[in-house]
């Protein structure tokens, strides 16, 4: 009887020390629902979960390489360069200080969107390189190509005809209904990027669920020693991992400019925090190894509704960055602490 209740005792304590983070950050909304009632309304939280889209999608290809044991500090600023090279292009022909004015015509979408993913991919893929090949930390080189990429952001845009380094603006109508638009279901507006969102997910959880990508990445997070034994390409399936986080990259870059409106050299600042946060939160684990796609999903939601909500109540900007360091602080530390737990 005794042995039972301590085994009983114990499957709670695993599951408190499982699902903490989220019991958190449930009562942080909950009190400030319970301060300001309206914020709990359907406007709400569809501009929680567009907010949080392309920041999810950033984060559902980090995801990937905090599974292989790795991270990317150069997220943010890569956005920034995909998303400046991605709103030179889709500026109205009509807007005097475009960045290309011997463009008369708008032209294919298709076209700054490849160039916003191509630039995230090969700055995914040296930082890839890097680390399977070359035996790099992933912070030391993501750190390396995160001030690379902005200083070629502030260089790129200080490239305008007239010689300033204000922000890219002024889009098409195309570009912007396409993807920064919506659609209506009775009385609600749901934008594409949401959709967007989702189709990203679908896709991720058959790559991280249906594929021998997948399964070898989560044996490489796991042990890569064992990998490497078991017939695993250890460097092959790190440069996979870091080509499928560079093409959710790009595509984020093209929907934050539209989203933003306005590309300067700032735009994508700290995003690599939010979109690691969303990760951990979510229950991808820094151990390797361990991680869902709908945890990542999740986990991108919850914490843009609490950005979300701090803002809402009006909270001072400073402290919402205490409040954010907080929150990744007992996330890293929960994620530790189911570690040892296993172990």
């Amino acid at each position: 009887m005794e042995i039972e209740k301590r085994v009983g005792n114990k499957n709670i304590g695993e599951f408190l020390i499982n699902n903490a983070l989220y019991f958190i950050l449930g009562a942080i909304l909950v009190t400030v629902v319970s301060i300001k009632p309206s914020f709990a309304t359907l406007t709400n939280f569809i501009n929680i979960i567009k907010q949080a889209s392309t920041k999810g999608i950033l984060a559902l290809g980090c995801a990937g390489l905090i599974v292989i044991a790795g991270t990317d500090l150069s997220i943010g600023r890569v956005l920034g360069l995909s998303a400046a090279v991605t709103a030179s292009l889709v500026q109205s022909v009509t807007y005097a200080s475009r960045m290309y004015p011997q463009m008369t015509q708008q032209i294919n979408l298709l076209i700054p969107l490849f160039l916003s993913i191509a630039i995230a991919v090969i700055f995914s893929l040296i930082n890839g390189f890097g680390v399977a090949k070359l035996h790099l930390h992933a912070f030391i080189v993501s750190l390396g190509t995160q001030l690379i990429a902005y200083g070629l952001t502030c260089i790129y845009i200080e490239m305008q005809p007239s010689g300033s380094a204000q922000a890219l603006s002024t889009f098409n109508d195309n570009f912007l209904n396409k993807a920064a638009g919506s659609f209506s279901i009775g009385n609600v507006k749901i934008p594409y990027v949401m959709i967007y969102f989702l189709i990203c997910a679908f896709i991720m959880h058959i790559i991280w669920n249906k594929t021998k990508l997948g399964k070898d990445m989560f044996a490489v997070g796991g042990n890569p020693e064992a990998a490497k034994v078991s017939g695993v390409n250890v460097v092959k399936t790190i440069m996979l991992v870091y080509l499928v986080a560079g093409i959710y990259y790009g595509l984020a870059a093209f929907l934050e400019a539209a989203r933003v409106q306005s590309v300067g050299a700032n735009t994508g600042i700290n995003y690599e925090l939010d979109a690691i946060s969303a990760c951990v939160i979510g229950g991808v684990s820094f151990s390797g190894g361990v991680g869902t796609v709908i945890g990542v999903v999740i986990g991108s939601i919850i914490l843009q509704a609490i950005n979300y909500s701090l803002y809402f109540l009006s909270i001072n900007a400073y402290l919402q960055y205490i409040i954010k360091g907080l929150i990744i602080i007992i996330a890293v530390a929960i994620d530790v602490r189911k570690y040892l737990e296993k172990r």
